[in-house]
């Protein structure tokens, strides 16, 4: 087993014990909730570097980050990580991406798309303020059901897949598309069409797309403009998949009726008033934006947690 002397968590907020317990035989682990100075103090003497989301590791990090052999990120994105920078480094990234068999059983995600849906249909943040302001209106949160509703899924990969078998339980009708899925067997209930179909007839686009280098502004002017007239967008996946201007437009221009948002561009830039979309959000309650919790289960955490504190395990008993 190769040897190191120092673990650094990050972000230690209700870590899992029994992930700490698998790790600390390893080497000393120091937890902490740590801010951006604090992180690139302590960095300097670590070889496993363990993060959430909350820190950029760019090439101030990597700099300060002298020691460092192995980044470990119990996520599937790994854009909060310069990737060809740890790759010159020859530092070892492990995440979760391509861990199919494990995923199957975190439903966060999947079940936080649902919440972002039915919030948005149902003007639910609205509707509860309203109370919390000592009204008691009905009215003018009339909403839209789930049921018989339209839904297109832009992406079908293992999100995708389990928002599908959640939309069919609410009796919904589901479009899809992804270029590597024609038709999927075990989704007899989805159809499966070209992109410009589902954008012109769906009545509520959630978009599961992975985000690479090829996927940057996937979703832009041209893709809002072809989907139909008050209709909403869900975004669970990242910000960067999203021409944000040209959502604001659509909004704007009432072409959309809504949007449900867990990600937005420059995430941690957010407290520094970088994003727009959260500026409109403050004012106008079509738009529900959550800070990219939509993963951030105590079950699903653990679980991570856990099977990440594994794979460090293994990774270093096959190096010599």
């Amino acid at each position: 087993m190769a040897s190191i002397k120092k673990i650094l968590i990050t972000e230690n907020k209700d870590f899992s014990s029994k992930a700490i317990e698998l790790i600390s035989d390893l080497a000393e682990v120091e937890a902490g909730d740590l801010d951006r100075i604090q992180l690139l103090d302590k960095v300097r003497d670590v070889d496993v570097l363990w993060l959430r989301l909350r820190h950029q590791i760019d090439k101030e990090v990597f700099d300060a980050a002298s020691k460092l052999k192995y980044i470990v990120t119990p996520t599937t994105g790994l854009n909060h990580i310069d990737m060809e920078k740890a790759k010159a480094r020859g530092i070892k990234v492990l995440s979760l991406r391509g861990e199919v068999e494990f995923l199957q059983n975190i439903r966060a995600s999947a079940e936080h798309t649902m919440a972002l849906m039915l919030a948005v249909l149902r003007n639910l943040p609205a509707a509860s303020l309203s109370v919390d302001c000592g009204g008691w209106q009905r009215d003018p949160y009339k909403g839209r059901e789930l049921y018989e509703t339209r839904v297109g899924l832009l992406g079908f990969g293992r999100i995708g897949k389990l928002v599908a078998r959640y939309l069919h339980a609410f009796g919904s009708e589901i479009l899809a598309h992804d270029p590597k899925v024609e038709q999927d067997e075990n989704f007899p209930y989805v159809q499966f069409v070209t992109r410009e179909e589902l954008l012109r007839t769906s009545d509520l686009v959630s978009l599961h797309v992975d985000l690479n280098p090829a996927t940057v502004s996937f979703f832009g002017a041209e893709d809002f403009q072809l989907m139909k007239e008050g209709s909403y967008f869900i975004n669970t996946s990242r910000g960067e998949l999203l021409d944000e201007e040209s959502l604001l437009r659509s909004l704007e221009q009432g072409k959309l009726a809504g949007a449900g948002l867990d990600v937005v561009w420059n995430e941690h830039q957010v407290e520094q008033g970088a994003s727009h979309l959260i500026t409109y959000a403050k004012h106008h309650s079509n738009v529900v934006i959550t800070p990219h919790i939509a993963g951030c289960t105590e079950e699903s955490m653990a679980k991570t947690e856990i099977f990440m504190a594994r794979k460090l395990v293994q990774a270093l008993e096959r190096e010599v």
